[in-house]
């Protein structure tokens, strides 16, 4: 899972989202994977444990696909009014995880 690249602290996938819905043109950016990835690598994120800023480049790029194929997938995933991430992303992405190596394991 995701670390603060500065401190080492676990991060919470809803929070760093959430952080993204501030931008202006987040339905758009939230509805085109692409973009998404491109808007992703050159935000600045805030560590909530030091308070330090990093770009999302610094993130596992794999698990930032995964939460954008998980916030797509599941309807009404984000609350737009509010702000705020209805998934418990950290535990969605624990679990694929989990499944990938079971087929692993299965098939191989």
């Amino acid at each position: 899972m995701a670390r603060c690249p500065l401190c080492g602290a676990p991060l919470d996938w809803a929070g760093l989202i959430e952080q993204m819905l501030t931008m202006e043109n987040a339905r758009e950016v939230f509805s085109d994977g692409e973009k998404f990835m491109k808007a992703f690598e050159e935000f600045v994120f805030k560590c909530p444990s030091c308070g330090e800023e990093f770009y999302g480049r610094n993130l596992p790029a794999k698990e930032a696909e995964k939460v954008f194929s998980l916030l797509n997938e599941f309807r009404g995933s984000i609350d737009w009014e509010r702000g705020k991430v209805r998934l418990r992303l950290n535990n969605l992405l624990a679990l694929d995880t989990m499944l990938e190596r079971w087929d692993e394991r299965v098939k191989g």
